[in-house]
């Protein structure tokens, strides 16, 4: 009797470590398993220079989380990109388009519109259930080198507008799990091979990895790009302060935000709005100048990001084509614009 239960419990410690089980599987196996839900993002922009207008591209990463296409990753990633490609496992590739955008949390949701048979939706876990310590694995591409894996642990948690006040809405986890450019927007999964969060960037004074990687959490990304719609108007720019807002002569002591970029297809491409011709540098500080000035949207004044929220979150209740209205100032003309919801 005793033997029996001896060979019982050697056969079930045995299949309790067989590689790829649940309750132990390998880097390797947690790789194998969540590849197919992984891709690579290759996108084109533009952006002004010293030596004018010049194109550029961007690699990053993404993962599929829906069975109609979606795709998270990050929003400096495709936030105002002309042109972006995801690549799957296997190469295929297909053209997308982003249909949300948060850039306070630097987290942007893409669109397909057809998944490959070969790939698989990732599975989102609780984010809030992750501890320090924990062991975790990156997929992506870094230095466009598709689907490299790196493994590491959850190093410290920091909660929103504590670590980037650029990204004051992303509650973040730190790792030292190597993160290097082309990880940007790459899911980082647990040791179950489920989605806990979406790469950001990493600290660096060298330009390489030292271990300071920060990753959004998954309730972030969930709550911002999931929960509830968020408007993507494929602006850049900044908001301007009052001395720089005097220098370009923004009539009635008013203030605005200035567009630097605008992608192309875009809500704010399509009602008309332009963005910036030249490089300059001001009190040290370079600034594209010669795109319009926004001065409000929908009556709120674009004078901060708090009333631009205000601005987003009414837009995004917005039905497909209803009209938004902007006032800019442009080339020291006040003009309006409209555009449509998409």
């Amino acid at each position: 009797m005793g033997t029996a239960w001896a060979v019982v419990l050697v056969v079930g410690l045995a299949a309790a470590w067989i590689p790829g089980s649940a309750e132990a599987q390998t880097p390797g196996d947690v790789f194998r398993k969540v590849t197919p839900s992984v891709v690579v993002i290759r996108a084109k922009g533009s952006e002004v220079t010293v030596g004018g207008q010049t194109r550029f591209n961007e690699t990053g990463s993404g993962v599929l989380i829906s069975n109609d296409g979606k795709i998270m990753t990050a929003a400096h990633v495709v936030h105002s990109m002309n042109e972006i490609t995801v690549e799957f496992l296997g190469g295929e590739s297909m053209p997308a388009r982003v249909v949300a955008s948060e850039v306070a949390a630097d987290l942007s949701l893409i669109q397909i519109d057809r998944v490959p048979t070969t790939a698989r939706v990732a599975k989102m876990a609780n984010s809030d259930t992750v501890r320090v310590g924990d062991p975790v694995y990156i997929v992506g591409a870094p230095y466009g080198l598709s689907y490299s894996l790196s493994a590491g642990l959850i190093s410290a948690r920091w909660a929103p507008n504590t670590v980037y006040k650029t990204m004051p809405m992303a509650e973040f986890f730190q790792t030292d799990a190597t993160i290097n450019t082309g990880n940007s927007g790459g899911p980082m999964f647990n040791a179950a091979g489920d989605v806990i969060g979406i790469v950001s960037h990493n600290i660096s004074k060298s330009g390489g990895s030292e271990g300071l990687g920060f990753v959004v959490t998954m309730k972030t990304a969930q709550e911002l790009l999931l929960a509830k719609k968020s408007f993507w108007g494929g602006l850049e720019g900044q908001f301007l302060t009052d001395d720089l807002a005097d220098m370009l002569n923004v009539p009635n002591n008013m203030s605005g935000y200035l567009v630097k970029s605008v992608a192309k297809g875009s809500p704010g491409d399509e009602a008309g709005l332009r963005g910036g011709t030249r490089l300059v540098t001001i009190d040290g500080q370079q600034i594209v100048l010669g795109g319009d000035i926004i001065l409000s949207v929908e009556g709120v004044a674009a004078t901060n990001a708090a009333n631009m929220m205000k601005v987003r979150d009414h837009l995004a209740t917005l039905k497909s084509g209803q009209e938004i209205k902007a006032t800019v100032l442009r080339a020291g003309r006040v003009i309006e614009l409209t555009g449509k919801a998409p």
